[in-house]
């Protein structure tokens, strides 16, 4: 059973990419590129760009560009809100492994399906860019 406490806490935030998601987020504007990290001793190459390794503590350079195309690994497609709410319409949420990355974004499947794991999905960029994660309107069967 779940439980909903209703109400309001009054929260203000300022996100601050970092310089690793700074560098992802530049090149997605700028280039319309997915910008990673690779790992040259653990071979392990992240995306969004990373400033140091996660298994093996290396500092990384931001530099390889991944994508634009990549395998759908995961997905699930919601009917509700945050605040079960009905949506318009469902909405499909994947996750993607871009090609030459061994990491995953979440985001938009764009399209009616269906959608199959393992399936070839491209990436579908915002015509105006403005250095945010929703530069990426989502993915669409490659």
């Amino acid at each position: 059973m779940s439980r909903t406490v209703t109400g309001g806490i009054p929260i203000g935030f300022r996100y601050t990419p970092g310089v690793g998601n700074g560098a992802f987020l530049d090149a997605l504007r700028d280039r319309g590129v997915l910008l990673g990290s690779r790992c040259e001793a653990c071979g392990v190459t992240y995306l969004p760009a990373r400033i140091f390794c996660e298994r093996c503590l290396a500092e990384l350079t931001p530099g390889v560009e991944c994508g634009p195309e990549g395998e759908l690994v995961s997905w699930t497609v919601g009917h509700v809100d945050l605040d079960e709410r009905p949506l318009p319409s469902p909405e499909a949420l994947g996750l993607v492994r871009p090609d030459r990355s061994d990491t995953v974004l979440m985001h938009h499947l764009l399209g009616d399906g269906p959608w199959t794991i393992g399936q070839r999905v491209e990436v579908v960029l915002a015509d105006e860019r403005r250095g945010s994660i929703l530069d990426i309107e989502g993915f669409r069967p490659a």
